[in-house]
């Protein structure tokens, strides 16, 4: 046998937190630090559970922001495994909606994942991709030269999905806008043993929505939603 597969393969079940409100009725932001999950999110986790149920995770890992907590508290269900808080995993920061031109937010919001590979380009404002990128790829690689774990659950965000598929394709950051990560979705990635002579990443499955698979009736990217979601709501 070639000495590059004497070592098991293993997975990362990376998935996106489920659904949140980041505004309110008034499209007033919200504390992204603190929104939980909609009733209809919990009912996603739920789906992504049922699906996941046959898997067997050794280790289980969310950024410790509240929505991935509960996310993966959701899918994990009875399971006998300790929780694990990552803070670089938490979701890339952004600047102060107010601060941005209105006339720019609509590009700002709804196309924030374009024009990431520029340089100094930041996630509206805020957190520099380049420094985000950095700080999700190190954790990434933290947790992947650990060698207690075969089947691994990550409960992330958007952009830290969106960084880590990118990194593994090879696009770097200008393939961030490609990655479209739906509420709660489920990439199945598949890493050989960090003892291997030349470890490879291989992706077997992208922003799989257990509630909805073919996502037929949802032509908007997540950004897009995101954007109507901001526009106030019209007065009476």
């Amino acid at each position: 046998m070639n000495a590059r597969n004497d070592l098991p393969r293993r997975r990362i079940y990376l998935l996106r937190h489920a659904q949140v409100s980041y505004f309110d009725t008034q499209g007033k932001p919200l504390d992204p630090r603190q929104v939980p999950l909609t009733p209809t999110g919990r009912q996603q986790a739920e789906a992504a559970r049922q699906l996941l149920a046959p898997v067997r995770f050794d280790l289980a890992v969310c950024s410790g922001l509240p929505r991935t907590e509960e996310t993966a508290r959701i899918v994990l269900g009875a399971a006998d495994i300790a929780l694990q808080m990552e803070p670089r995993l938490q979701e890339v920061r952004g600047g102060r909606l107010r601060e941005v031109p209105p006339e720019q937010r609509q590009q700002a919001i709804a196309y924030a994942y374009d024009g990431a590979e520029l340089p100094g380009a930041s996630f509206i404002g805020g957190e520099a991709w380049s420094d985000f990128a950095l700080r999700v790829g190190q954790a990434w690689d933290d947790w992947l030269a650990r060698p207690d774990w075969n089947d691994l659950l990550l409960v992330a965000h958007d952009a830290v999905n969106r960084v880590i598929l990118s990194r593994i394709s090879g696009s770097g950051l200008a393939g961030l806008k490609a990655f479209e990560q739906d509420p709660a979705c489920i990439n199945i990635i598949e890493a050989d043993h960090p003892a291997s002579p030349a470890p490879r990443h291989l992706i077997r499955s992208v922003n799989l929505a257990a509630y909805d698979p073919l996502r037929a009736n949802q032509r908007l990217t997540v950004m897009e939603q995101v954007w109507r979601s901001y526009q106030p709501a019209p007065q009476p």
